[in-house]
């Protein structure tokens, strides 16, 4: 087998993350409750958008979050997500390739426009955010490159984009091309919300040998097991994957490979300033051990160091550079 050019190969949203100040009677002027998260159409997306202040665009989305991660550390990617061949699409495709990520799904011609979340940030710090999904959604089979599969050591495949049908068609097929290749699938759950919907799907893909890595949290675990506690959840999925990885928040984060079990305490950060992202670079983390060949544990302290960056400041994207704490950390 040829050694290939990529480390992680990953299939998710593209979102641009708009993020703009605004004060509490922008709020109220637009009927937003401070603090919340919710989806928009395409009219109040473009609506608010047109209204918000000088803002910050920068590439987001599960998956690129995970990439952006992955290649602050050094490692190499690619990624797949669909935009709109608009302002926004533009905004994505150049922000994640001058992040050093390899990007070329075409853009998608007439509406939705390219996805968006639009972040509005209050004097105290709280963050309103109105996400549309829009072209991202539309993600085709024909997105997919089989030999831009078959060139990345791991398919990495976000959970949120397995609830419309074009992308999970999408993501079914570029399984199939890495199970052809020989390369190893990791998949995030993403949401407990999804399970509801998918869980069938989900625990079906798990008893057919076709998940490598499995990336949950502790809820995720239970919800998709029906378990009530989370090592009955664990006696349940390890024996079917290759490697499972579940994040415990400030409780540290547990992988199993076989017979072999590694625990990690939580990095130690001053304060906790926004979780948005957390997970994504856990798995970033986590996914760059393991193309290295590092041990369990260190896989799962590279991923608690990345965690612990990103939610010491707002925004989903690492703002330290992620190298010199892994070398601060691990020697």
């Amino acid at each position: 087998m040829t050694q290939p050019r990529f480390d992680v190969l990953a299939i998710g949203n593209a979102i641009v993350d708009v993020i703009a100040t605004c004060d509490d009677g922008f709020l109220a002027e637009h009927a937003l409750d401070k603090g919340a998260m919710r989806l928009v159409d395409t009219a109040e997306a473009e609506a608010l958008y047109a209204n918000m202040g000088p803002g910050r665009e920068v590439s987001g989305g599960s998956a690129a979050n995970t990439c952006a991660g992955l290649a602050a550390l050094g490692s190499r990617c690619a990624f797949i997500g669909q935009v709109a061949n608009d302002q926004l699409g533009s905004v994505f495709a150049h922000d994640i390739r001058s992040s050093g990520i390899f990007y070329a799904t075409a853009p998608r011609e007439g509406e939705p426009p390219s996805a968006r979340c639009l972040v509005l940030v209050t004097p105290d710090g709280q963050r309103t955010m109105n996400t549309f999904l829009g072209a991202s959604q539309h993600l085709s089979a024909a997105s997919i490159d089989p030999e831009l599969v078959a060139d990345a050591k791991v398919l990495y495949l976000e959970g949120y984009l397995w609830d419309p049908d074009a992308p999970r068609t999408a993501m079914q097929g570029a399984i199939e091309c890495a199970r052809e290749a020989g390369r190893e699938v990791a998949f995030t759950l993403s949401d407990e919300f999804l399970l509801d919907r998918h869980g069938d799907d989900f625990r079906a893909m798990i008893g057919r040998g076709e998940i490598d890595i499995l990336f949950a949290n502790e809820g995720e675990a239970m919800a998709l097991t029906g378990a009530d506690d989370l090592e009955k959840a664990i006696e349940w999925l390890a024996p079917k994957l290759p490697v499972l990885v579940v994040t415990r928040s400030e409780k540290g984060a547990l992988a199993i490979r076989g017979d072999e079990r590694a625990e990690v305490p939580a990095e130690p950060v001053d304060k906790v300033v926004d979780t948005t992202g957390a997970g994504d670079s856990f798995a970033a983390g986590f996914l760059h051990g393991h193309v290295q060949g590092k041990s369990l544990k260190d896989c799962l302290t590279l991923g608690a160091v990345a965690a612990a960056e990103i939610i010491s400041h707002y925004g989903a994207r690492p703002e330290a550079n992620l190298t010199e704490l892994v070398r601060e950390r691990l020697g």
